[in-house]
């Protein structure tokens, strides 16, 4: 369902949907843009650019051409240096949003949490479970 929003690029009101999140404006002006990349990356002596090269020749910022790429209008499997930066470390990655060594070390974290949540349950049961025996005065 779509909801009455500012658009974040030139804050002029529109509908926001599920499919943009600018207004129509914005769209058109990105459409273009996108165009611009695409033919540049699609001539055969820019096929390896990297992000840094696509971004100097064709003058569309790295943020919008990340854009592209996670909403799947451009298929890094065609672009063997294209990619993006892992949203922790910021080593250049293909697809997610956390690298291999970023993912892995979550992982680890959340299985060490996990543990540690357990082993308070576990005492907190034995505690609840426990009887204790006081000698009564006679």
């Amino acid at each position: 369902m779509a909801e009455l929003a500012n658009c974040p690029k030139c804050d002029s009101i529109f509908l926001k949907s599920a499919f943009r999140d600018v207004c129509e404006a914005c769209f058109k002006e990105e459409e273009k843009l996108f165009e611009k990349v695409y033919n540049f990356i699609r001539k055969k002596e820019n096929r390896t650019a990297t992000m840094m090269q696509v971004v100097e020749g064709t003058g569309v910022t790295e943020d919008l051409i990340v854009k592209f790429i996670k909403a799947g209008r451009l298929k890094l499997a065609q672009f063997p240096n294209l990619g993006y930066s892992c949203e922790k470390c910021g080593t250049t990655i293909r697809d997610g949003k956390l690298c291999g060594a970023c993912a892995t070390q979550l992982k680890s974290q959340l299985s060490t949490f996990e543990k540690e949540e357990l082993r308070k349950r576990d005492i907190q049961e034995r505690n609840l479970k426990a009887t204790y025996y006081t000698k009564g005065n006679k």
